[in-house]
C-alpha cells in the first residue's frame, strides 16, 4: 500500500508523468461525454427497461461502458475492434507474412494495427445491423428507410473507430494500454448504478448476502493480484568471459516466468466471443422465418449467461486463449537462443533445443495453472449469485478481474515512466 501512495506522490511531482495522467483522464472525459449522446430515433427510456429486464444485455451494457443502455454513438464499444484482433492473431499463425510482419518492430506493428482497423469496419457494420433488428423486434425503434438505415449504420461504426482512435491516443501518449484502460474507464463507471440498484432493492434478509458477496470479492481481488504477480524464476548461468584484457567472471540472472503471461486478454477475448450467440439468437428472434426464430429461441434457452453451457463455454475459451496468447508472445526457441548467443545456459540443461523444452516444459505447466485460475473467476460470479441469490450485481469476475488487472498494468506502467525519467536525469547530469 505505501509502495502504491509513494508511486501516486511521485507520478504528480514529476512534470512528464503528471501530463500524461492528465492526457489518460482527459480521454476518459471525453469518452464519458460520448457515451451520453444518442442515436437518433431510438426510445432511450424504454431501451433502459429492455436492459434492465434481461441478462444477457445487462452484461453487453457493462463490457460497453453503459453506452448501450444510452444508445450512444459508441453503443457497440471495443467488441469489433476486438474480434478483429482476434481474427489478426490467429492469420499470423497461418500466414507467414504476417508472422514476418510481427518481428519487424514497430513498423510491423503498425501495419498490423493498420489491417486490424480496416477489420473492425465489417465486424462493427454487422453488429449494427444485428442490434438494429434486435431494437426493431423490441419496437424500441421504428422501420427505417434505406438512407436513415445506412445513416444509423455508419453513425455506430464511426463510434467504434472513434473509440479505437480514443484507445491508441493513449496507448501513444498516456499511461498503459489505451484498449484496456477504456474497457477498465467502462466498468467502473457503471459500477455506481449497479450499487444503486443492489442497495435499492435490498431487503433485511438480502443484507447478509450481500455482505457474503462483498466478502468474496475482496478475496477475489486478493487471489488476483497475488496470481497476476506471481512468477516462477528459472536460474541462467553466464560463463567466464574475455573481454580485451579483462576476464568477466561467472554471472548468475534469473529468467521470471509468470504465471498468467497473457494478463487479461484471454478474458476480453473470450467474453467477445461468448457474446456472440445470444447476440445472433437475438437477430433470429427478430426474423419473420419461424425456422430461423425458434432457433434463436433455443439458442437463447440453452446459451443464457446463467446457464451451464454458457459457463462451461465461456470456462473453456479463457483457458485456450491463456495458452494461445502466451504461445504468441513468448517464444521458448527465441528465449533459448539469446541466453546461448549471450553464453548463458540453466544448470543441468544443454544450450539450444533442449533449453528451449526445458522452458516450454515449464511454461505449460504453469500456464495451466494460470488459465485454470482465470477460467474459475470468470464464471465464479455465476456460482456467487446461485448460492448468495443476489442478482443484480452484474459486476463479475471477469469485470474485476479486468479492473484489478488494469490498475496494476498501469502502476507498472508509471512506474516504467518514473524510472526512465530518473536515469535522464542522471544521464543528464
Amino acid at each position: 500500500m505505501n509502495e502504491i501512495f509513494s508511486t501516486l506522490r511521485k507520478s504528480v511531482t514529476s512534470p512528464e508523468v503528471r501530463k500524461k495522467v492528465l492526457f489518460t483522464l482527459g480521454i476518459f472525459f471525453v469518452f464519458r461525454f460520448f457515451a451520453h449522446i444518442p442515436v437518433a430515433g431510438v426510445n432511450v427510456a424504454q431501451l433502459k427497461n429492455l436492459f434492465e429486464s434481461n441478462q444477457f444485455l445487462g452484461l453487453l451494457n457493462i463490457f460497453s461502458g453503459g453506452t448501450l443502455a444510452n444508445f450512444s454513438i459508441m453503443a457497440l464499444g471495443l467488441n469489433p475492434y476486438i474480434n478483429a484482433s482476434i481474427i489478426i492473431q490467429l492469420l499470423t499463425m497461418v500466414f507467414p507474412k504476417l508472422e514476418e510482419l510481427q518481428k519487424e518492430g514497430d513498423a510491423g506493428r503498425k501495419k498490423i494495427n493498420q489491417y486490424t482497423r480496416l477489420l473492425t469496419i465489417p465486424f462493427a457494420c454487422l453488429q449494427a445491423v444485428g442490434m438494429y433488428a434486435l431494437l426493431k423486434s423490441q419496437g424500441i425503434i421504428t422501420t427505417l428507410s434505406p438512407i436513415a438505415l445506412i445513416s444509423f449504420i455508419a453513425t455506430m461504426v464511426a463510434g467504434t473507430m472513434l473509440l479505437v482512435w480514443l484507445g491508441e491516443l493513449i496507448t501513444e501518449r498516456g499511461v498503459s494500454n489505451g484498449i484496456s484502460l477504456l474497457i477498465f474507464a467502462g466498468i467502473v463507471g457503471q459500477l455506481p448504478v449497479v450499487l444503486g440498484q443492489t442497495l435499492s432493492t435490498a431487503t433485511p434478509e438480502t443484507w447478509m448476502n450481500i455482505f457474503v458477496f462483498t466478502a468474496l470479492g475482496l478475496i477475489v481481488i486478493a487471489a488476483i493480484i497475488v496470481m497476476t504477480e506471481a512468477t516462477r524464476q528459472i536460474t541462467v548461468l553466464y560463463a567466464k568471459r574475455v573481454r580485451g584484457n579483462k576476464v568477466t567472471g561467472e554471472q548468475s540472472t534469473h529468467l521470471p516466468l509468470r504465471l498468467n503471461q497473457a494478463g487479461v486478454i484471454p478474458i476480453i477475448f473470450a467474453i467477445s466471443l461468448v457474446l456472440i450467440p445470444s447476440l445472433l439468437a437475438n437477430v433470429f428472434i427478430a426474423s419473420n422465418n419461424a425456422a430461423l426464430s425458434s432457433v434463436g429461441q433455443a439458442v437463447n434457452l440453452w446459451f443464457s449467461p446463467t446457464g451451464v453451457l454458457y459457463n462451461v463455454v465461456y470456462f473453456l475459451l479463457v483457458v485456450a486463449f491463456t495458452f494461445f496468447y502466451t504461445a504468441i508472445i513468448f517464444r521458448p526457441s527465441k528465449i533459448a537462443e539469446d541466453i546461448q548467443k549471450y553464453g548463458g545456459f540453466i544448470p543441468g540443461i544443454r544450450p539450444g533445443k533442449p533449453t528451449a523444452r526445458y522452458l516450454n516444459y515449464i511454461l505449460t505447466r504453469i500456464t495451466l495453472v494460470g488459465a485454470i485460475f482465470l477460467g474459475f473467476v470468470a464464471i465464479l460470479p455465476e456460482i456467487a449469485r446461485a448460492l448468495t441469490g443476489v442478482q443484480t450485481l452484474l459486476l463479475g469476475g471477469t469485470s474485476v478481474l479486468i479492473v484489478v488487472s488494469v490498475v496494476l498494468e498501469a502502476f507498472k506502467a508509471i512506474e516504467a515512466n518514473l524510472v526512465m525519467r530518473s536515469y535522464d536525469g542522471f544521464l543528464k547530469k
